[in-house]
């Protein structure tokens, strides 16, 4: 019974775990369950509602409030040919490709190897005074991306407004945020143009890339929609979430390129190093003097004066010879072609020979070989160290405490050329309270994903995600695989030579491994040869009985395999009640007695 339980759990381990690794070699796959005929439980949507307070949200669903508030550029882009210069990208309200909720349309970048540009103006300025300035939209790059970005710029507020119709790369942004890749460089920018107070400048600071490589790929690969959020602080903090999972956090002031603040001190551009400064540690030994036995020009190998030609060496055969079987083509045009000449062969003479043409003995290393002479190294008498200048107060030095108070936002745009067409943008959201961004994404993009996963085995799909990220997990799932294996094919084992000695016992068949039948068999064999032919009889009758109950035997082991085990109890308590009323002789002694 223990034996069957092992079995039961060893198989269902088994199974489990063979499920999860034959679909985790196709977890970046796809193919949903819907391509291949299975319903998938719909997800009910419908519009959110309009956060009162939020600068911007911007859900795609209503085409007509879209055509009203949004805005596609007209303007031309400075410094490329004429052909591609016109931003004349196509921007559309669609439904994604694959699962759509019901009802739920994002606007969807339709064109590739086009500049496009597309922008909005904010309800109310975000002014970066005591709250936090918090950015999150969906991307969903359905058909992957070779080369391009899917980043939006929070566009810097100016005198005057800003001029959506001629949106273009020049325009003011105050923020840039989002996903860009080209080739192999995979970026999650947050880059912000900081205003030096004491001249007016400006200059864009990079956030320092502290992402995982891994989890930034994802985007760009799966075809799936995904969540970008910023959040910038009064105290000057920044996190960066993808798919609400914080994977960038740092300072203004500490994790930008360049710095907000330059360094107080720089070095003075008008101090040159002396003539007579020396910076070498060591220089040649000017007492040194080559070697008179020392010889620059020895080769560093030589042939090998102790080598001897081989016996038999065949100094006048070439080792290559015209093949005697090459003919000259037909259509072989010596004055177009040039003078025809029978293929190379290797000479079969030299195949029985040691070698063929002129002998040269092997070379080896010269022992006199010095190479050029070198004058040792010694410490510097007049070394005075590494020259350095002599640092000036930067003049250019400011202190910037509060680079979180940024420029103005008025809008946001869409500024974009991409090598990939179909990129989808979804539920835009700008506001200064962190929990409307949870809020929005709980009503949009976690029905996505709910729906998503319902459609390719929910928890399933997960853990085997989870273990493409964690690849050491296999590792385990085949200790899993093999422990059960191990038990099976033990427990079987052993089930099998119970049945067979509860065999052996019910038929009392002897073996060669029974002592106790050997005994049996040589006494009986010993009383045979002592008893009369009258036994003969006996034997007889009792070896045909015998033979009965060997057939007897035979239908019991079918019966075995064949019913169930309480009726094979029944059979086999039956069959050692006719076996105890027929004398029983062994195998042996009926030998003996046919004799």
């Amino acid at each position: 019974m223990m034996a069957w339980t092992w079995q039961r759990t060893s198989l269902t381990l088994l199974v489990v775990v063979g499920l999860l690794l034959a679909g985790g070699a196709k977890a970046d796959d796809e193919e949903e369950v819907t391509e291949k005929g299975e319903e998938v439980e719909d997800v009910i949507y419908t519009t959110p509602k309009q956060i009162e307070n939020a600068h911007l949200m911007e859900t795609f669903d209503d085409s007509v409030a879209f055509e009203k508030r949004w805005i596609r550029s007209q303007a031309k882009k400075e410094g490329v040919d004429d052909d591609i210069a016109k931003y004349n990208g196509v921007w559309e309200l669609e439904e994604s490709e694959k699962m759509p909720l019901i009802g739920d349309r994002g606007l969807l970048l339709k064109s590739k190897a086009k500049h496009a540009a597309i922008s909005v103006p904010l309800k109310k300025t975000f002014n970066f005074v005591d709250k936090p300035l918090v950015v999150q939209y969906e991307v969903n790059l359905q058909n992957g991306q070779e080369c391009g970005g899917a980043y939006i710029k929070l566009l810097t507020d100016q005198d005057g407004g800003v001029d959506l119709n001629n949106f273009n790369d020049k325009t003011p942004y105050t923020i840039m945020f989002g996903p860009d890749k080209c080739g192999n460089d995979y970026k999650l920018h947050f880059i912000f143009r900081h205003v030096n107070p004491l001249n007016g400048e400006i200059e864009e600071k990079h956030a320092k890339a502290t992402n995982p490589r891994e989890r930034i790929e994802e985007p760009f690969k799966d075809k799936k929609p995904h969540l970008f959020t910023l959040v910038v602080r009064p105290d000057n903090t920044y996190d960066i979430s993808l798919d609400q999972e914080v994977v960038n956090t740092g300072s203004l002031l500490e994790d930008f390129s360049p710095p907000v603040n330059p360094p107080k001190e720089i070095d003075d551009p008008e101090d040159f190093m002396p003539k007579d400064w020396d910076e070498r540690e060591k220089i040649p030994d000017p007492e040194a003097t080559k070697p008179d036995d020392w010889d620059e020009d020895a080769p560093m190998q030589i042939p090998d004066p102790d080598a001897v030609k081989p016996k038999g060496w065949l100094d006048d055969e070439p080792e290559m010879v015209p093949d005697p079987t090459s003919e000259k083509p037909e259509d072989w045009d010596d004055e177009m072609d040039g003078e025809w000449e029978a293929a190379l062969i290797n000479n079969p003479k030299c195949a029985e020979a040691p070698g063929c043409g002129e002998w040269k003995a092997p070379v080896i290393d010269n022992p006199s070989y010095k190479g050029k002479w070198r004058p040792p190294m010694i410490d510097n008498p007049n070394y005075r160290g590494k020259w350095k200048p002599r640092t000036i107060p930067n003049p250019d030095y400011f202190e910037d405490l509060e680079p979180f108070k940024m420029r103005p936002i008025a809008a946001v745009g869409l500024e974009l050329w991409s090598m990939s067409d179909n990129i989808l943008f979804d539920n835009l959201l700008v506001t200064d309270n962190m929990a409307d961004a949870n809020q929005l994404a709980a009503e949009t993009y976690d029905l996505k994903i709910m729906k998503l996963e319902k459609g390719q085995v929910g928890v399933f799909r997960r853990i085997i995600n989870y273990s493409n990220k964690n690849p050491w997990l296999y590792g385990l799932y085949v200790l899993l695989v093999a422990i059960p294996v191990v038990l099976i094919f033990t427990c079987c084992c052993a089930e099998t030579k119970e049945s067979k000695n509860a065999k052996r016992k019910k038929t009392d068949e002897p073996t060669e491994d029974d002592p106790h039948a050997e005994e049996e068999e040589d006494a009986a064999a010993g009383k045979a040869g002592e008893e009369s032919a009258e036994n003969d009889a006996a034997a007889a009758a009792s070896e045909e009985s015998t033979e009965n109950v060997d057939s007897d035997t035979a239908k019991d082991a079918k019966d075995e395999e064949e019913e169930e085990q309480k009726e094979e109890e029944d059979k086999d308590t039956k069959s050692d009640k006719e076996e105890e009323s027929q004398p029983r002789t062994s195998p042996r002694l009926r030998k003996s007695r046919r004799e």
